[in-house]
């Protein structure tokens, strides 16, 4: 096969030309600071697609994490669970609140968050359940629901992952008692860089909206701060981007779900992959990003299959590292020492191949001819 002259990266954001008219209007206008007015549009269409009365625009996915927790109201010794398997982030958001993060495993199928695990880990001090839907795929959450119900948890949904994708009739993002997104670079929707807070509570939104301001006061007494707040705001100019891109959020969807299919049907039938499901009866795979783990008995290892696929100019990226194999927060007491066996199995032989909004239909056969090659 001929090599590929292009380096292809595991991401390549879609930004054409009206997005950058958008973005020059906005920066003509003079409004490029959190008070322009995109951004109160930006937030009102969100709240509208996803099914919330409130959304709240922060600077990043990572922010409003920090947010959500904060305005929970935490105590020290309560409890917060989540999945092992997961950006940093989530737990990051935990300690810094002064909450104890618990871990659990995940379901070795979906890789998300293993559902009958949960309700072992809940005792007198959980509090609340944090929930990342992982790589595309929407946990079940009428099972979700029933657990956090029962147990009166909070509910924090990290849908930063899974933008437009339905769980059954209804879109992630809009479950949670706080749920959060994410406009990175590489997600469905980009401003490069960004978040949103989603909630039907009014009492959250409005901690939400004092703490990404710095708990400023109203009025005369504006400089008169009620707690310790950040400035988490976001840009006029990241609104006009976020709501051109909004216009073609059918398509966007639609093309994440080609991509991911076009790679599910022709790897599907490889022997020595797993890959994760393409739907599930409660939803599709919307595939963020496309992730294959190399099974045990596999003769080729992940490392070799990445250096084969970097000398075929193809970008490849390992899976998130275990939260409960992270070095740092052993150290320093944050997590006890655990062994979650498919966390840890996802993690060591898990990577993903380019599926950003960029791929051309050349690009996207180059890349599933190699991976075929290299397991066939």
């Amino acid at each position: 096969m001929k090599k590929y002259k292009k380096f292809i990266p595991v991401n390549t954001p879609l930004i054409n030309k009206s997005d950058a008219l958008a973005v020059y209007d906005s920066v003509k206008s003079g409004w490029i600071s959190s008070e322009g007015p995109n951004v109160k549009k930006f937030e009102k269409k969100i709240a509208r697609f996803i099914g919330c009365r409130y959304a709240s625009a922060v600077s990043s996915g990572t922010a409003a994490l920090d947010i959500a927790i904060k305005s929970l109201n935490l105590k020290k010794r309560d409890e917060v669970i989540l999945p092992s398997f997961t950006i940093i982030s989530n737990i990051n958001a935990i300690i810094k609140s002064g909450a104890r993060p618990v871990l659990v495993d995940v379901d070795i199928e979906t890789w998300n968050i293993k559902i009958e695990d949960i309700e072992k880990k809940i005792n007198k001090n959980t509090k609340c359940l944090m929930l990342p839907h992982i790589y595309g795929l929407t946990n079940d959450m009428d099972k979700i629901l029933r657990i956090v119900k029962k147990n009166k948890l909070f509910l924090i949904e990290d849908a930063a992952e899974v933008f437009g994708l339905k769980y059954k009739n209804r879109y992630c993002g809009s479950f949670g008692h706080i749920s959060i997104l994410s406009f990175y670079a590489n997600k469905h929707i980009t401003t490069g860089e960004g978040g949103m807070l989603l909630t039907n509570n009014s009492r959250l939104n409005k901690r939400i909206l004092n703490y990404k301001n710095l708990c400023f006061g109203l009025g005369h007494n504006r400089f008169k701060h009620s707690d310790i707040g950040w400035n988490y705001r976001y840009t006029n100019i990241q609104a006009s981007l976020g709501l051109n891109q909004l216009k073609r959020i059918n398509n966007i969807i639609k093309k994440k779900f080609y991509i991911g299919n076009y790679y599910y049907n022709n790897f599907k039938n490889l022997k020595n992959i797993i890959l994760q499901p393409d739907k599930l009866p409660y939803c599709k795979n919307i595939y963020w990003v496309f992730g294959i783990v190399i099974k045990k008995k596999s003769k080729i290892k992940i490392e070799e299959v990445m250096k084969k696929l970097k000398q075929k100019n193809i970008g490849t990226r390992p899976f998130f590292w275990p939260l409960h194999k992270q070095n740092f927060l052993l150290k320093n007491k944050y997590i006890k020492k655990s062994r979650l066996p498919n966390s840890e199995f996802i993690a060591n032989n898990g990577f993903y191949i380019p599926s950003g909004l960029g791929l051309n239909s050349k690009e996207l056969k180059y890349i599933k001819d190699s991976v075929i090659d290299i397991f066939k």
